[in-house]
Protein backbone atom coordinates (compact mmCIF):
# COMPACT_ATOMS: atom_id res chain seq x y z
CA UNK A 1 0.00 0.00 0.00
CA UNK A 2 2.89 2.54 1.12
CA UNK A 3 4.65 1.46 -2.25
CA UNK A 4 1.42 2.44 -4.26
CA UNK A 5 0.65 6.02 -2.10
CA UNK A 6 4.76 6.53 -2.99
CA UNK A 7 4.16 5.61 -7.26
CA UNK A 8 1.01 8.15 -6.79
CA UNK A 9 2.60 10.65 -5.16
CA UNK A 10 5.70 10.88 -7.29
CA UNK A 11 3.65 10.56 -11.06
CA UNK A 12 1.68 13.74 -9.49
CA UNK A 13 4.52 15.82 -8.40
CA UNK A 14 6.05 14.76 -12.03
CA UNK A 15 2.70 16.10 -13.27
CA UNK A 16 2.94 18.92 -11.58
CA UNK A 17 6.49 19.53 -12.74
CA UNK A 18 6.02 18.85 -16.33
CA UNK A 19 2.85 21.52 -16.39
CA UNK A 20 5.52 24.20 -14.61
CA UNK A 21 8.02 23.54 -16.97
CA UNK A 22 5.45 23.99 -19.89
CA UNK A 23 3.77 27.57 -18.75
CA UNK A 24 6.84 28.87 -18.69
CA UNK A 25 7.79 27.54 -21.48
CA UNK A 26 4.61 28.89 -22.82
CA UNK A 27 5.16 32.15 -20.89
CA UNK A 28 8.60 32.55 -23.02
CA UNK A 29 7.15 31.97 -26.64
CA UNK A 30 4.67 34.87 -25.24
CA UNK A 31 7.39 37.09 -24.57
CA UNK A 32 9.23 36.49 -28.08
CA UNK A 33 5.84 36.41 -30.24
CA UNK A 34 6.19 32.93 -31.36
CA UNK A 35 4.27 30.07 -30.32
CA UNK A 36 5.62 27.88 -33.40
CA UNK A 37 7.76 30.06 -34.22
CA UNK A 38 7.72 29.60 -38.68
CA UNK A 39 4.33 28.70 -38.81
CA UNK A 40 3.60 32.26 -37.12
CA UNK A 41 6.48 33.85 -38.76
CA UNK A 42 4.99 32.50 -42.42
CA UNK A 43 1.57 33.16 -41.37
CA UNK A 44 2.50 37.01 -40.44
CA UNK A 45 4.95 36.91 -43.58
CA UNK A 46 1.21 36.14 -45.69
CA UNK A 47 -0.33 38.70 -43.94
CA UNK A 48 2.06 41.34 -44.32
CA UNK A 49 2.79 41.03 -48.04
CA UNK A 50 -1.58 40.18 -48.57
CA UNK A 51 -1.22 44.23 -47.90
CA UNK A 52 1.62 45.14 -49.50
CA UNK A 53 1.02 43.50 -52.69
CA UNK A 54 -2.30 45.21 -53.86
CA UNK A 55 -1.41 48.08 -51.67
CA UNK A 56 2.09 49.23 -53.35
CA UNK A 57 1.50 46.98 -56.94
CA UNK A 58 4.18 45.10 -56.42
CA UNK A 59 5.25 42.86 -59.41
CA UNK A 60 6.14 38.97 -60.17
CA UNK A 61 9.77 40.00 -60.39
CA UNK A 62 9.73 42.48 -56.72
CA UNK A 63 7.77 39.79 -54.51
CA UNK A 64 9.55 36.81 -54.00
CA UNK A 65 12.55 39.88 -52.94
CA UNK A 66 10.31 41.73 -50.63
CA UNK A 67 8.92 38.27 -49.32
CA UNK A 68 12.89 37.07 -48.06
CA UNK A 69 13.28 40.43 -46.58
CA UNK A 70 10.28 40.93 -44.38
CA UNK A 71 10.26 37.24 -43.22
CA UNK A 72 14.27 37.59 -42.84
CA UNK A 73 13.26 40.82 -40.71
CA UNK A 74 10.35 38.99 -38.49
CA UNK A 75 12.69 36.15 -37.75
CA UNK A 76 15.61 38.68 -36.26
CA UNK A 77 12.84 40.70 -34.48
CA UNK A 78 11.73 37.49 -32.88
CA UNK A 79 15.36 37.23 -31.41
CA UNK A 80 15.32 40.58 -29.66
CA UNK A 81 11.79 40.46 -28.42
CA UNK A 82 12.73 39.23 -24.92
CA UNK A 83 15.18 42.25 -24.68
CA UNK A 84 11.31 44.22 -25.15
CA UNK A 85 10.79 43.58 -21.24
CA UNK A 86 13.84 42.95 -20.14
CA UNK A 87 16.12 46.17 -21.23
CA UNK A 88 13.55 48.09 -23.39
CA UNK A 89 16.45 50.05 -24.78
CA UNK A 90 18.55 47.65 -25.74
CA UNK A 91 15.50 46.86 -27.46
CA UNK A 92 14.42 49.88 -29.07
CA UNK A 93 18.13 50.62 -30.28
CA UNK A 94 18.64 46.88 -31.71
CA UNK A 95 14.69 47.38 -33.68
CA UNK A 96 16.02 50.43 -35.27
CA UNK A 97 18.64 48.82 -36.34
CA UNK A 98 17.10 46.09 -37.64
CA UNK A 99 14.47 48.18 -39.20
CA UNK A 100 16.74 50.57 -40.75
CA UNK A 101 18.58 47.87 -42.53
CA UNK A 102 14.89 46.54 -43.75
CA UNK A 103 14.01 49.48 -45.19
CA UNK A 104 16.92 50.02 -46.71
CA UNK A 105 17.15 46.83 -48.72
CA UNK A 106 13.30 47.58 -49.69
CA UNK A 107 14.42 51.44 -51.06
CA UNK A 108 16.67 49.15 -53.39
CA UNK A 109 13.73 46.71 -54.67
CA UNK A 110 11.01 49.55 -54.47
CA UNK A 111 10.51 52.02 -56.83
CA UNK A 112 10.46 55.68 -55.67
CA UNK A 113 6.92 55.88 -55.34
CA UNK A 114 6.52 52.44 -54.20
CA UNK A 115 8.54 53.05 -51.20
CA UNK A 116 7.17 56.67 -50.57
CA UNK A 117 3.81 54.88 -50.56
CA UNK A 118 5.13 52.15 -48.65
CA UNK A 119 5.97 54.75 -45.59
CA UNK A 120 2.40 56.05 -46.03
CA UNK A 121 0.94 52.90 -45.05
CA UNK A 122 2.73 53.12 -41.23
CA UNK A 123 0.15 52.60 -38.69
CA UNK A 124 -0.33 55.69 -36.68
CA UNK A 125 0.60 53.93 -33.33
CA UNK A 126 1.37 49.92 -32.62
CA UNK A 127 -2.16 48.02 -33.39
CA UNK A 128 -2.67 44.20 -32.71
CA UNK A 129 -4.91 44.10 -35.99
CA UNK A 130 -3.03 45.51 -38.72
CA UNK A 131 -0.38 43.41 -39.45
CA UNK A 132 1.84 46.27 -40.77
CA UNK A 133 2.90 47.12 -37.35
CA UNK A 134 4.95 44.67 -37.27
CA UNK A 135 7.53 46.38 -39.59
CA UNK A 136 6.99 49.70 -37.85
CA UNK A 137 6.73 48.90 -34.11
Amino acid sequence: MKKILLLAATASLLAIGETKAQNILDAAKKATGTTSSTGNLSNLTSGIMGQLTPSLGLNNTQQPKVTDLVSGFLKQKAGIMPLQQTNPTEYTSKFKGLQGGLFSKLKGVFTAAQYAKFLGLKPKASDATNVLSQLFF
